[in-house]
């Protein structure tokens, strides 16, 4: 089986290790392709290179994107082509940072560290727990499921709100029927669910409105979800405690954005997701794939194209 790639070498080098059987065919990302370059299975980055709608064409019918998302994929140069990702590669990484700042919001981290007498006293410090707190988790994909798994055994009650409205699959975790509902009682919300046309600005001013106040907000997802002008409102009025943000729009801020000074925001720079090894959990998925496919059998991480995920 032939498969064209338009990735770094030493990736191509892992995929090669592992599927002795495939020819693994370099190809550029912009020019003219070499007359010969044909293959069934493409493996790309989730965006567009110059010359994909002319790759496409030389026989494609699987497409892998080496990420966990596809938000930035043209999925209009598609004909019919099934296409992957590797979603729910970065879970576990994105799911302990998530942990990470819910635990520094209860517990004042770094702000509590010490460096002479506090002010309080000795001993006295007004921290709070994840334990008898409510999560609320918008999407419960890969990313969002991880959340919960790790949210449950601290003692929290997990709420998500996802696009179909069946029982979660994970025991404990109750599915609500809107993101109104979702958010009016929950103490930490984690947006964890996909960047398409539908989801853009999905936290707006409305939504913003009818928070739990005091509320802390988590973003893993793409900056896009939220409406940044209305989360500054937010922040500034105390109805939002605190925003953890991973992901923002756009990427990178520009130098004196207001984000970078706010007292109420932790930024990050889209890193959740680092990890050792982090890669190799992108390439697995791509590997376990080819398999699945040479036995005919179904592929995982399939996206949708017309949901845009």
């Amino acid at each position: 089986m032939k498969v064209l790639h338009q990735i770094r070498p030493a990736i191509a080098a892992k995929v090669m290790a592992a599927l002795r059987e495939i020819e693994l065919v370099s190809i550029p990302t912009e020019g003219e392709l070499p007359a010969d370059a044909r293959g069934e299975v493409l493996l790309t980055y989730p965006w567009a290179s110059p010359n994909l709608r002319q790759v496409l064409a030389r026989g494609i019918r699987w497409i892998h994107a080496l990420g966990t998302g596809v938000d930035a994929f043209p999925f209009n140069l598609l004909d019919g082509q099934t296409l992957t990702c590797s979603r729910g590669g970065s879970a576990i990484p994105i799911s302990e940072w998530t942990l990470a700042t819910m635990l520094a919001f209860e517990k004042h981290l770094p702000e509590s560290w010490i460096r002479s007498v506090p002010e309080k006293g000795w001993s006295r410090a007004d921290l709070g727990t994840l334990h008898g707190k409510t999560l609320g988790l918008i999407g419960l994909g890969g990313i969002g499921s991880a959340v919960a798994q790790r949210a449950l055994p601290f003692g929290m009650r997990v709420q998500a709100y996802r696009r179909s409205a069946a029982p979660s699959e994970i025991a404990g975790v109750e599915v609500v029927r809107s993101l109104p509902e979702l958010v009016a009682s929950a103490d930490h919300v984690v947006i964890a669910a996909p960047a398409t046309a539908a989801t853009r600005h999905l936290f707006d001013r409305e939504l913003f409105a009818v928070v739990k106040p005091g509320v802390h907000l988590v973003n893993v997802a793409r900056g896009a979800l939220v409406d940044q002008d209305a989360l500054r409102v937010a922040l500034d009025d105390g109805q939002v405690a605190m925003a953890s943000l991973d992901a923002v729009e756009p990427e990178p801020l520009p130098d004196g954005h207001w984000m970078y000074g706010h007292p109420r925001v932790r930024l990050s720079p889209h890193t959740s997701w680092s990890m050792p090894g982090a890669a190799d959990l992108l390439i697995d998925a791509f590997i376990d794939n080819v398999r699945r496919y040479q036995a005919h059998q179904p592929l995982i991480g399939v996206v949708d194209v017309a949901a845009g995920y």
